[in-house]
């Protein structure tokens, strides 16, 4: 069986390690929907044939960088909801 890596956290700082994570995603996600936003007026201004396809693929890429953060997160989140059951 998987050992859990929480299990030497305590509640405080399990919640406070949430917290953190949730805040350093929102801010990450503004700054990839900035991101995207950007690249897509440059797009619509200059148009499509002006710019390479390939410079899509960083701003594209960033969703997929949230995700071990995500998964993390809602680690994080019911190892807390199973602390406070017990």
């Amino acid at each position: 069986m998987k050992k859990d890596v929480f299990e030497h956290l305590s509640t405080a700082q399990l919640i406070k390690r949430r917290d953190l994570l949730k805040g350093v995603s929102i801010g990450l996600g503004i700054v990839a929907i900035t991101a995207i936003g950007i690249l897509l007026y440059i797009f619509i201004t200059n148009g499509f044939e002006d710019m390479p396809s390939t410079s899509t693929i960083p701003a594209f890429m960033l969703p997929v960088f949230f995700l071990p953060m995500l998964v993390h997160l809602g680690k994080l989140n019911t190892e807390i909801k199973r602390r406070n059951q017990q």
